[in-house]
């Protein structure tokens, strides 16, 4: 069993040259005001496996864009500023203001609640998750491309307790969302099956 992996967008010179050619209704001028606005807000922020922040938001346009085929501008600028407001000092007016109401109630969606009184971490995103299942199309999109982006290459994640984790919540939480929903349904069925040895609590695939 395999499953599609994304990450030749690895650079905003790249990513700008394949929409060039793939969805050239999209405006290139916009979406590259929000790449840099990305990029100075997460300044040296990495992912978990150590890459810069930024290969994540442009893999996340990438996945919507060549995978799900999606052309939506407002879309593709909220997918480069999804995690600016829950990650950085930047501000939700400040998004709107810049971008647009749109673009600013998307990333809304998006963004994980504060917590309430004697609420943990865990429980925050519970309800978070779960806050999903009333999502508008359009936001569902946004996640589970962001999700896929997180999870296509779950084995390279530092922390096998996490692998196994995130691999649960995933197909509790995301899986049942993709139902129906176009590419995204057989992307995250064949990502499943990838990584079921996960449920098993293995780290590393079978043969």
């Amino acid at each position: 069993m395999t499953h599609r992996v994304f990450g030749a967008w690895h650079d905003w010179d790249t990513a700008r040259l394949q929409l060039a050619v793939l969805a050239p209704e999209v405006s290139a001028q916009r979406l590259g005001k929000a790449v840099a606005f990305a990029e100075e807000a997460h300044g040296d922020q990495k992912r978990p496996a150590g890459e810069p922040y930024v290969e994540h938001l442009l893999e996340v346009v990438e996945i919507l864009v060549s995978g799900a085929g999606v052309r939506d501008e407002d879309l593709l600028v909220a997918a480069v500023l999804h995690d600016v407001v829950e990650d950085t000092d930047r501000t939700a007016a400040e998004v709107g203001e810049r971008f647009g109401p749109r673009v600013e109630e998307l990333v809304g969606w998006v963004t994980k609640p504060h917590p309430e009184t004697h609420e943990d971490r865990a429980q925050v995103r519970d309800r978070y998750l779960l806050s999903l299942r009333s999502a508008p199309p359009d936001v569902l999109l946004l996640k589970l491309a962001d999700r896929f982006s997180n999870v296509q290459r779950l084995d390279t994640h530092p922390r096998p307790g996490k692998q196994r984790s995130y691999y649960r919540e995933t197909c509790r939480h995301l899986v049942p969302l993709a139902t129906g929903v176009p590419w995204f349904e057989t992307a995250f069925e064949e990502w499943r099956e990838f990584y079921r040895h996960l449920e098993n609590g293995a780290t590393t695939a079978t043969p």
